[in-house]
Protein backbone atom coordinates (compact mmCIF):
# COMPACT_ATOMS: atom_id res chain seq x y z
CA UNK A 1 0.00 0.00 0.00
CA UNK A 2 1.30 3.17 -1.34
CA UNK A 3 1.26 6.80 0.99
CA UNK A 4 0.30 10.14 -0.71
CA UNK A 5 3.07 12.91 -1.02
CA UNK A 6 1.63 14.70 1.70
CA UNK A 7 2.52 18.16 3.77
CA UNK A 8 4.02 16.45 6.29
CA UNK A 9 6.44 14.06 3.75
CA UNK A 10 6.99 16.77 1.48
CA UNK A 11 8.43 19.03 4.68
CA UNK A 12 10.64 16.26 5.39
CA UNK A 13 11.74 16.05 1.65
CA UNK A 14 12.79 19.32 1.19
CA UNK A 15 14.77 19.45 4.46
CA UNK A 16 17.09 16.93 2.68
CA UNK A 17 16.92 18.80 -1.14
CA UNK A 18 18.35 21.96 -2.09
CA UNK A 19 15.98 25.36 -2.18
CA UNK A 20 13.53 25.20 -5.02
CA UNK A 21 14.00 21.54 -5.89
CA UNK A 22 10.33 20.86 -5.07
CA UNK A 23 7.87 22.97 -6.43
CA UNK A 24 3.94 22.72 -7.55
CA UNK A 25 2.83 20.67 -10.45
CA UNK A 26 1.79 22.52 -13.02
CA UNK A 27 -1.45 21.17 -15.26
CA UNK A 28 1.62 20.54 -18.43
CA UNK A 29 3.03 17.75 -16.33
CA UNK A 30 -0.42 16.06 -15.47
CA UNK A 31 -1.57 16.12 -19.09
CA UNK A 32 -1.31 13.29 -21.78
CA UNK A 33 -0.44 14.40 -25.09
CA UNK A 34 -3.66 14.19 -27.11
CA UNK A 35 -5.82 14.81 -23.93
CA UNK A 36 -6.99 11.42 -23.26
CA UNK A 37 -6.15 11.31 -19.42
CA UNK A 38 -5.59 13.71 -16.99
CA UNK A 39 -3.03 13.04 -13.94
CA UNK A 40 -2.18 13.32 -10.55
CA UNK A 41 0.59 14.56 -9.01
CA UNK A 42 1.74 15.61 -5.13
CA UNK A 43 4.96 18.06 -5.78
CA UNK A 44 6.89 18.31 -9.00
CA UNK A 45 11.04 17.22 -7.92
CA UNK A 46 13.61 18.63 -9.94
CA UNK A 47 16.69 17.47 -8.86
CA UNK A 48 20.16 18.68 -10.53
CA UNK A 49 22.29 15.89 -10.00
CA UNK A 50 22.20 12.09 -9.90
CA UNK A 51 22.78 12.30 -5.45
CA UNK A 52 19.65 14.70 -5.50
CA UNK A 53 17.81 12.07 -7.24
CA UNK A 54 19.15 9.23 -4.76
CA UNK A 55 17.78 11.15 -2.27
CA UNK A 56 14.28 11.70 -3.45
CA UNK A 57 14.35 7.93 -4.23
CA UNK A 58 15.42 7.08 -0.62
CA UNK A 59 13.04 8.61 0.91
CA UNK A 60 10.40 8.24 -1.31
CA UNK A 61 11.30 4.83 -0.58
CA UNK A 62 11.36 4.84 3.14
CA UNK A 63 7.74 6.47 3.19
CA UNK A 64 6.13 3.99 0.67
CA UNK A 65 5.52 7.54 -1.92
CA UNK A 66 4.60 6.79 -5.48
CA UNK A 67 7.79 8.10 -7.87
CA UNK A 68 6.66 9.16 -11.17
CA UNK A 69 9.20 9.68 -13.50
CA UNK A 70 8.59 12.61 -16.18
CA UNK A 71 10.78 12.91 -19.43
CA UNK A 72 9.54 15.30 -22.15
CA UNK A 73 5.97 14.49 -21.54
CA UNK A 74 5.54 13.19 -25.33
CA UNK A 75 4.88 9.25 -24.30
CA UNK A 76 1.26 8.06 -25.79
CA UNK A 77 0.25 5.32 -24.03
CA UNK A 78 0.19 7.24 -20.50
CA UNK A 79 3.34 5.99 -19.12
CA UNK A 80 4.05 9.69 -17.29
CA UNK A 81 0.43 9.86 -16.35
CA UNK A 82 -0.87 8.49 -13.13
CA UNK A 83 -4.86 8.45 -13.46
CA UNK A 84 -5.07 7.28 -9.61
CA UNK A 85 -4.12 6.56 -6.17
CA UNK A 86 -1.78 8.13 -3.57
CA UNK A 87 -0.87 11.21 -4.93
CA UNK A 88 2.87 10.58 -6.66
CA UNK A 89 5.90 12.79 -6.15
CA UNK A 90 6.48 13.91 -10.15
CA UNK A 91 9.98 13.96 -11.08
CA UNK A 92 11.65 15.55 -13.62
CA UNK A 93 15.34 15.38 -14.78
CA UNK A 94 14.74 18.50 -17.25
CA UNK A 95 17.63 20.42 -15.11
CA UNK A 96 20.07 17.46 -15.67
CA UNK A 97 21.01 18.40 -19.23
CA UNK A 98 24.98 17.93 -19.24
CA UNK A 99 26.95 16.89 -21.63
CA UNK A 100 29.71 14.83 -19.13
CA UNK A 101 31.97 14.34 -22.52
CA UNK A 102 32.46 13.30 -25.62
CA UNK A 103 35.13 11.06 -27.44
CA UNK A 104 35.11 12.10 -31.28
CA UNK A 105 37.97 9.15 -31.93
CA UNK A 106 35.59 6.47 -30.13
CA UNK A 107 32.26 8.20 -31.21
CA UNK A 108 30.57 8.31 -27.80
CA UNK A 109 29.24 11.03 -25.66
CA UNK A 110 28.04 10.58 -22.05
CA UNK A 111 24.89 12.76 -21.37
CA UNK A 112 22.50 13.28 -18.87
CA UNK A 113 18.80 11.83 -18.87
CA UNK A 114 17.24 15.58 -19.08
CA UNK A 115 18.50 16.43 -22.45
CA UNK A 116 16.67 17.22 -25.58
CA UNK A 117 17.22 14.62 -28.21
CA UNK A 118 17.78 17.45 -30.65
CA UNK A 119 20.23 19.25 -28.41
CA UNK A 120 22.12 16.13 -28.02
CA UNK A 121 21.59 15.59 -32.27
CA UNK A 122 23.38 18.93 -32.36
CA UNK A 123 26.01 18.18 -30.61
CA UNK A 124 27.22 15.16 -32.05
CA UNK A 125 26.80 17.38 -35.58
CA UNK A 126 29.20 19.78 -34.41
CA UNK A 127 31.86 16.87 -33.61
CA UNK A 128 31.45 15.71 -37.32
CA UNK A 129 29.06 13.20 -35.82
CA UNK A 130 25.57 11.39 -36.08
CA UNK A 131 23.42 10.49 -33.37
CA UNK A 132 20.90 8.58 -35.54
CA UNK A 133 17.84 8.31 -33.40
CA UNK A 134 14.91 10.22 -35.36
CA UNK A 135 10.95 10.69 -34.35
CA UNK A 136 8.72 13.33 -34.61
CA UNK A 137 8.91 14.71 -30.96
CA UNK A 138 12.64 15.40 -31.29
CA UNK A 139 12.37 18.45 -30.03
CA UNK A 140 10.57 17.80 -26.78
CA UNK A 141 11.83 14.23 -25.95
CA UNK A 142 14.46 13.73 -23.36
CA UNK A 143 16.75 10.99 -23.30
CA UNK A 144 15.89 9.34 -19.88
CA UNK A 145 12.68 9.36 -21.78
CA UNK A 146 13.71 8.04 -24.31
CA UNK A 147 15.57 5.23 -23.27
CA UNK A 148 12.75 4.32 -20.74
CA UNK A 149 10.64 3.58 -23.59
CA UNK A 150 12.86 2.15 -26.01
CA UNK A 151 11.64 4.82 -28.67
CA UNK A 152 12.29 3.75 -32.23
CA UNK A 153 11.45 6.42 -35.07
CA UNK A 154 12.53 6.50 -38.42
CA UNK A 155 15.86 5.46 -38.87
CA UNK A 156 15.42 1.84 -37.22
CA UNK A 157 15.56 0.36 -40.27
CA UNK A 158 19.56 0.98 -40.61
CA UNK A 159 20.57 2.08 -36.80
CA UNK A 160 18.49 0.12 -34.77
CA UNK A 161 15.69 1.02 -31.58
CA UNK A 162 17.43 3.31 -29.06
CA UNK A 163 18.46 0.36 -26.66
CA UNK A 164 21.17 -0.28 -30.47
CA UNK A 165 22.28 3.15 -29.45
CA UNK A 166 23.17 2.87 -25.70
CA UNK A 167 26.58 1.48 -24.32
CA UNK A 168 25.58 2.37 -21.10
CA UNK A 169 23.54 3.87 -18.52
CA UNK A 170 23.81 5.43 -15.37
CA UNK A 171 20.53 5.25 -12.87
CA UNK A 172 19.19 5.48 -9.49
CA UNK A 173 17.63 2.03 -8.58
CA UNK A 174 14.41 1.60 -6.10
CA UNK A 175 16.31 1.38 -3.04
CA UNK A 176 18.32 4.90 -3.81
CA UNK A 177 21.33 3.14 -4.76
CA UNK A 178 23.37 4.67 -7.74
CA UNK A 179 24.36 1.98 -10.86
CA UNK A 180 27.36 3.62 -12.50
CA UNK A 181 27.11 1.92 -16.12
CA UNK A 182 27.25 4.52 -18.36
CA UNK A 183 30.71 3.77 -19.49
CA UNK A 184 32.75 3.88 -22.89
CA UNK A 185 33.08 -0.08 -22.95
CA UNK A 186 32.45 -1.66 -26.60
CA UNK A 187 32.34 -5.67 -24.39
CA UNK A 188 31.40 -5.63 -21.00
CA UNK A 189 30.84 -9.49 -20.49
CA UNK A 190 30.25 -9.19 -16.33
CA UNK A 191 27.23 -11.00 -15.40
CA UNK A 192 23.25 -9.37 -15.69
CA UNK A 193 22.92 -6.91 -17.97
CA UNK A 194 21.27 -3.66 -16.34
CA UNK A 195 21.64 -1.45 -19.07
CA UNK A 196 19.02 -3.52 -21.17
CA UNK A 197 16.94 -4.65 -18.40
CA UNK A 198 16.22 -0.94 -17.48
CA UNK A 199 16.23 0.01 -21.20
CA UNK A 200 12.23 0.02 -21.95
CA UNK A 201 11.15 -0.69 -18.33
CA UNK A 202 9.36 2.81 -18.45
CA UNK A 203 10.52 3.91 -14.96
CA UNK A 204 9.44 0.69 -13.32
CA UNK A 205 12.75 -0.92 -12.15
CA UNK A 206 14.30 3.15 -11.68
CA UNK A 207 15.30 6.14 -13.12
CA UNK A 208 18.11 6.59 -15.91
CA UNK A 209 19.87 9.38 -15.07
CA UNK A 210 23.06 9.36 -17.38
CA UNK A 211 23.50 7.41 -20.60
CA UNK A 212 27.20 6.93 -22.79
CA UNK A 213 25.62 6.80 -26.26
CA UNK A 214 26.63 5.51 -29.40
CA UNK A 215 27.28 7.72 -32.32
CA UNK A 216 27.90 6.67 -35.97
CA UNK A 217 29.90 8.60 -38.96
CA UNK A 218 27.04 10.66 -41.10
CA UNK A 219 26.75 9.35 -44.78
CA UNK A 220 28.00 11.64 -46.80
CA UNK A 221 25.11 11.99 -49.19
CA UNK A 222 21.45 11.73 -47.89
CA UNK A 223 19.24 11.70 -51.29
CA UNK A 224 14.90 10.96 -50.53
CA UNK A 225 12.40 10.10 -52.87
CA UNK A 226 8.20 9.92 -52.91
CA UNK A 227 7.16 6.53 -54.41
CA UNK A 228 3.96 5.10 -55.61
CA UNK A 229 3.31 1.38 -55.54
CA UNK A 230 0.74 -0.63 -56.43
CA UNK A 231 0.00 -1.96 -52.96
CA UNK A 232 2.05 -3.09 -49.42
CA UNK A 233 3.05 -6.33 -50.82
CA UNK A 234 5.08 -4.36 -53.77
CA UNK A 235 6.09 -2.06 -51.02
CA UNK A 236 7.99 -4.84 -49.34
CA UNK A 237 9.34 -6.11 -52.75
CA UNK A 238 10.62 -2.97 -52.98
CA UNK A 239 12.09 -3.01 -50.05
CA UNK A 240 14.18 -6.32 -50.58
CA UNK A 241 15.21 -4.82 -53.92
CA UNK A 242 16.44 -1.71 -52.41
CA UNK A 243 18.39 -3.31 -49.51
CA UNK A 244 19.94 -5.39 -52.10
CA UNK A 245 20.94 -2.82 -54.52
CA UNK A 246 22.20 -0.97 -51.91
CA UNK A 247 23.07 -3.16 -49.07
CA UNK A 248 23.41 -1.11 -45.87
CA UNK A 249 22.28 2.48 -47.16
CA UNK A 250 18.42 2.28 -46.78
CA UNK A 251 18.14 4.38 -44.20
CA UNK A 252 14.38 4.94 -43.96
CA UNK A 253 11.60 2.92 -45.58
CA UNK A 254 8.33 4.86 -44.29
CA UNK A 255 4.50 3.08 -45.90
CA UNK A 256 2.23 6.06 -46.54
CA UNK A 257 -1.37 4.87 -47.43
CA UNK A 258 -3.95 7.59 -49.05
CA UNK A 259 -6.18 7.76 -46.41
CA UNK A 260 -3.69 10.25 -44.07
CA UNK A 261 -2.93 12.42 -47.34
CA UNK A 262 -6.63 13.29 -47.66
CA UNK A 263 -6.57 13.97 -43.80
CA UNK A 264 -3.90 16.12 -45.18
CA UNK A 265 -5.95 18.15 -47.72
CA UNK A 266 -8.74 18.01 -45.06
CA UNK A 267 -6.70 19.90 -41.98
CA UNK A 268 -3.25 20.75 -43.08
CA UNK A 269 -3.67 22.23 -46.48
CA UNK A 270 -0.33 23.97 -46.02
CA UNK A 271 1.26 20.85 -46.34
CA UNK A 272 2.23 20.36 -49.91
CA UNK A 273 1.48 17.14 -50.80
CA UNK A 274 3.26 16.11 -54.18
CA UNK A 275 1.20 13.25 -55.44
CA UNK A 276 -2.19 11.22 -54.20
CA UNK A 277 -1.70 7.68 -54.51
CA UNK A 278 -3.51 4.67 -52.50
CA UNK A 279 -0.24 3.46 -51.58
CA UNK A 280 3.00 5.48 -51.25
CA UNK A 281 6.55 4.66 -49.84
CA UNK A 282 9.05 7.48 -48.68
CA UNK A 283 12.42 6.13 -49.44
CA UNK A 284 15.52 7.48 -47.71
CA UNK A 285 19.28 6.71 -48.67
CA UNK A 286 22.53 7.49 -47.03
CA UNK A 287 25.50 6.86 -49.00
CA UNK A 288 29.24 6.81 -49.30
CA UNK A 289 31.32 10.10 -50.85
CA UNK A 290 31.61 7.87 -53.92
CA UNK A 291 28.05 7.55 -55.21
CA UNK A 292 26.07 9.73 -56.80
CA UNK A 293 22.52 10.31 -54.31
CA UNK A 294 20.64 11.41 -57.57
CA UNK A 295 22.02 8.27 -59.83
CA UNK A 296 21.39 5.99 -57.04
CA UNK A 297 17.95 7.04 -56.23
CA UNK A 298 17.30 6.87 -60.19
CA UNK A 299 18.47 3.79 -60.75
CA UNK A 300 16.47 2.25 -57.94
CA UNK A 301 13.39 3.85 -59.68
CA UNK A 302 13.95 2.48 -62.84
CA UNK A 303 14.83 -1.02 -61.38
CA UNK A 304 11.40 -0.87 -59.67
CA UNK A 305 9.34 0.40 -61.89
CA UNK A 306 10.61 -2.47 -64.91
CA UNK A 307 9.82 -4.95 -62.06
CA UNK A 308 6.33 -3.57 -61.67
CA UNK A 309 6.96 -2.03 -58.09
CA UNK A 310 6.73 1.86 -58.83
CA UNK A 311 4.01 3.13 -60.82
CA UNK A 312 5.45 6.93 -60.44
CA UNK A 313 7.51 8.84 -57.82
CA UNK A 314 8.98 12.51 -56.61
CA UNK A 315 12.78 12.65 -56.21
CA UNK A 316 13.91 15.30 -53.99
CA UNK A 317 16.63 17.19 -55.72
CA UNK A 318 17.21 19.83 -53.08
CA UNK A 319 17.73 20.21 -49.32
CA UNK A 320 14.56 21.74 -49.24
CA UNK A 321 12.65 18.97 -51.09
CA UNK A 322 13.78 16.23 -48.78
CA UNK A 323 12.21 18.62 -46.18
CA UNK A 324 9.06 19.01 -47.54
CA UNK A 325 8.89 15.45 -48.14
CA UNK A 326 9.65 14.61 -44.74
CA UNK A 327 7.18 17.10 -43.98
CA UNK A 328 4.29 15.06 -45.42
CA UNK A 329 4.88 12.05 -43.36
CA UNK A 330 5.71 13.66 -40.08
CA UNK A 331 2.63 16.00 -40.75
CA UNK A 332 0.10 12.58 -40.94
CA UNK A 333 -0.08 12.25 -36.95
CA UNK A 334 -1.15 16.07 -36.87
CA UNK A 335 -3.92 16.01 -39.29
CA UNK A 336 -4.91 12.35 -37.47
CA UNK A 337 -5.31 14.44 -34.19
CA UNK A 338 -7.71 16.90 -35.90
CA UNK A 339 -10.00 14.08 -36.73
CA UNK A 340 -9.66 12.57 -33.77
CA UNK A 341 -9.12 9.08 -33.81
CA UNK A 342 -11.90 6.20 -32.60
CA UNK A 343 -8.89 3.57 -31.39
CA UNK A 344 -4.65 4.27 -32.61
CA UNK A 345 -2.95 0.98 -32.38
CA UNK A 346 0.89 1.08 -32.37
CA UNK A 347 1.59 -2.62 -33.53
CA UNK A 348 4.97 -4.78 -35.75
CA UNK A 349 4.43 -7.74 -37.04
CA UNK A 350 6.67 -9.92 -39.31
CA UNK A 351 7.75 -8.09 -42.90
CA UNK A 352 6.15 -10.78 -45.10
CA UNK A 353 2.62 -11.03 -43.37
CA UNK A 354 1.76 -6.91 -43.53
CA UNK A 355 -0.53 -7.71 -46.24
CA UNK A 356 -2.18 -10.14 -44.73
CA UNK A 357 -2.42 -8.29 -41.76
CA UNK A 358 -4.19 -5.70 -43.79
CA UNK A 359 -6.82 -7.80 -45.27
CA UNK A 360 -7.36 -9.41 -41.87
CA UNK A 361 -7.24 -6.26 -39.71
CA UNK A 362 -9.80 -4.91 -42.30
CA UNK A 363 -12.21 -7.89 -42.09
CA UNK A 364 -12.15 -7.93 -38.47
CA UNK A 365 -13.45 -4.35 -38.31
CA UNK A 366 -16.19 -4.32 -40.68
CA UNK A 367 -17.71 -6.62 -38.98
CA UNK A 368 -17.83 -3.95 -36.09
CA UNK A 369 -18.72 -0.58 -38.13
CA UNK A 370 -17.76 1.66 -41.08
CA UNK A 371 -14.38 3.11 -40.58
CA UNK A 372 -11.80 4.98 -42.28
CA UNK A 373 -7.86 3.57 -41.82
CA UNK A 374 -4.90 5.42 -41.39
CA UNK A 375 -2.16 2.35 -41.87
CA UNK A 376 1.33 4.13 -41.98
CA UNK A 377 4.41 3.86 -40.40
CA UNK A 378 7.91 1.74 -40.40
CA UNK A 379 7.73 -0.28 -42.87
CA UNK A 380 11.18 -1.36 -43.67
CA UNK A 381 11.05 -2.44 -39.49
CA UNK A 382 7.23 -4.25 -39.71
CA UNK A 383 5.79 -1.66 -37.63
CA UNK A 384 2.93 0.11 -38.47
CA UNK A 385 0.53 2.72 -36.74
CA UNK A 386 -3.19 1.40 -37.76
CA UNK A 387 -5.37 3.97 -37.06
CA UNK A 388 -9.16 3.75 -36.68
CA UNK A 389 -11.85 6.90 -37.21
CA UNK A 390 -15.01 7.36 -37.54
CA UNK A 391 -16.73 7.76 -41.35
CA UNK A 392 -16.79 10.99 -42.99
CA UNK A 393 -19.61 13.03 -41.35
CA UNK A 394 -19.15 11.11 -37.76
CA UNK A 395 -17.21 11.88 -34.57
CA UNK A 396 -15.15 10.10 -32.18
CA UNK A 397 -17.66 10.96 -29.74
CA UNK A 398 -20.11 8.44 -31.84
CA UNK A 399 -18.38 5.19 -31.37
CA UNK A 400 -16.88 6.12 -27.33
CA UNK A 401 -18.73 2.50 -26.88
CA UNK A 402 -17.24 1.02 -29.68
CA UNK A 403 -13.33 1.60 -28.63
CA UNK A 404 -12.32 -1.50 -26.68
CA UNK A 405 -14.15 -3.62 -28.92
CA UNK A 406 -12.15 -2.12 -31.98
CA UNK A 407 -8.99 -2.35 -30.16
CA UNK A 408 -9.13 -5.71 -28.92
CA UNK A 409 -10.49 -6.73 -32.82
CA UNK A 410 -7.00 -5.63 -34.01
CA UNK A 411 -5.05 -6.63 -31.84
CA UNK A 412 -6.37 -9.92 -32.44
CA UNK A 413 -5.06 -9.97 -35.30
CA UNK A 414 -1.87 -8.81 -34.40
CA UNK A 415 -1.58 -11.90 -31.90
CA UNK A 416 -2.89 -14.56 -34.54
CA UNK A 417 -0.24 -13.76 -37.60
CA UNK A 418 2.60 -13.29 -34.66
CA UNK A 419 2.96 -9.69 -34.07
CA UNK A 420 3.20 -7.17 -30.94
CA UNK A 421 0.65 -4.88 -29.56
CA UNK A 422 3.11 -2.15 -28.82
CA UNK A 423 6.22 -1.89 -31.34
CA UNK A 424 7.85 1.32 -30.47
CA UNK A 425 5.34 3.33 -27.67
CA UNK A 426 5.30 1.07 -24.65
CA UNK A 427 2.60 -0.30 -22.32
CA UNK A 428 2.44 2.65 -20.06
CA UNK A 429 -1.03 2.07 -18.49
CA UNK A 430 -3.21 1.87 -21.63
CA UNK A 431 -2.05 -1.38 -22.83
CA UNK A 432 -1.53 -2.99 -19.21
CA UNK A 433 -4.61 -5.42 -20.19
CA UNK A 434 -3.41 -5.91 -23.59
CA UNK A 435 -0.05 -6.81 -22.04
CA UNK A 436 -1.94 -9.23 -19.41
CA UNK A 437 -4.28 -10.38 -22.46
CA UNK A 438 -1.93 -11.33 -25.01
CA UNK A 439 1.61 -11.00 -23.24
CA UNK A 440 3.59 -14.50 -23.25
CA UNK A 441 2.76 -15.78 -19.33
CA UNK A 442 6.25 -16.89 -18.68
CA UNK A 443 7.46 -13.67 -19.57
CA UNK A 444 5.12 -12.21 -17.66
CA UNK A 445 5.76 -13.88 -14.81
CA UNK A 446 9.91 -13.23 -14.72
CA UNK A 447 9.13 -9.64 -15.40
CA UNK A 448 6.94 -9.69 -11.74
CA UNK A 449 9.52 -10.96 -10.54
CA UNK A 450 12.30 -8.62 -11.20
CA UNK A 451 9.73 -5.61 -10.27
CA UNK A 452 9.32 -7.62 -6.81
CA UNK A 453 12.91 -8.49 -6.42
CA UNK A 454 14.25 -4.59 -7.59
CA UNK A 455 11.09 -2.61 -6.39
CA UNK A 456 9.20 -4.59 -3.55
CA UNK A 457 7.37 -1.22 -2.41
CA UNK A 458 6.07 -0.49 -5.90
CA UNK A 459 7.24 2.82 -5.76
CA UNK A 460 8.38 3.25 -9.52
CA UNK A 461 6.09 4.29 -11.58
CA UNK A 462 3.19 2.57 -9.74
CA UNK A 463 0.44 1.14 -12.70
CA UNK A 464 2.51 1.49 -15.54
CA UNK A 465 3.85 -1.86 -17.06
CA UNK A 466 2.68 -4.09 -14.76
CA UNK A 467 -0.83 -3.41 -13.12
Amino acid sequence: MLNPADAAFLSLLAEALPEGTLRPVPPAYLEEPRGRMAGLGGVLALPRTVDEVAVIVRACGAARVGILPWGGGTGLVGGQVMVDGPLPVVLSLERMTAVRGLWADERVMVVEAGAVLADVQATADRAGLLFPLSLASEGSARIGGLLSTNAGGVNVLRYGNTRDLVLGIEAVLPDGSVFHGAHRLRKDNTGYDLRHLLIGAEGTLGVITAASLRLVAPPAHLVTALLVVPGPAEALRLLTLSQGRLPDMVSAFELIGQTGLDFLAEHMPEVAVPQIAPWQVLVELGLPQDMDPEAAMAGLYAEGAEAGLVQDGVIAASTAQRAGLWRVRESIPLANRCVGAVVSHDISVPLGVVPEFLDRAGAALAVLGDWRINCFGHLGDGNLHYNVFPARGRTRADHAGQASAVQQAVHEVVHAVGGSISAEHGIGRLKVGDLERFGDPAKLAAMRAVKAALDPAGIMNPGAVLR
